[in-house]
């Protein structure tokens, strides 16, 4: 395994925690916290900024790996590797912003609910319908036809319902 530079990471044993510091210039606030989110079952996380860096503090939960100096420098390597990952993923989100949302709002719209008056009066009826070889566009009625032997519902008054 390759260390991080030291003016990156140190790692303080008598503490029991990594230390790494990072460029604000290099990567988002939002891609720190995103990446320490992903470590908040495995370790504490503590972040703070001094002068144009950011201090990420890793220490490891009880109970967890045993706190030795190869364990913080795997952990703070995987920090860092995180963080990368999810500074890449916001700037691709940056990216393609308008396509995501494009997409979403196009899902959205098909589930606000059946069209207007307004948008049936825009849409062309003369089309031919889809092909549907399975049937599951068909009504109940269409697909096996209407029980003959059904009685008619009656109504409280006992009389029968002409329809």
């Amino acid at each position: 395994m390759t260390a991080l530079p030291s003016d990156l990471l140190q790692v303080h044993l008598e503490e029991g925690s990594a230390r790494l510091s990072v460029a604000s210039e290099t990567y988002p606030l939002d891609a720190l916290y995103a990446a320490a989110f992903t470590f908040l079952d495995r370790c504490f996380v503590h972040l703070d900024k001094v002068d144009e860096r950011y201090v990420v503090t890793l220490a490891p939960k009880p109970g967890k790996d045993p706190v030795d100096e190869s364990n913080l420098q795997t952990l703070a390597g995987t920090f860092a590797n995180e963080l990368l990952s999810a500074a890449w993923r916001q700037k691709l989100t940056e990216r393609n912003g308008a396509t995501i949302e494009l997409v979403t709002r196009t899902a959205f719209s098909g589930a606000a609910g059946p069209p207007s008056l307004d948008d049936l009066d825009d849409f062309d009826f003369s089309e031919e319908p889809f092909h549907d070889p399975l049937g599951i566009a068909e009504s109940w009625e269409e697909k096996y036809g209407k029980d003959k032997t059904a009685k008619p519902e009656s109504d409280d008054s006992g009389s029968t319902d002409p329809s």
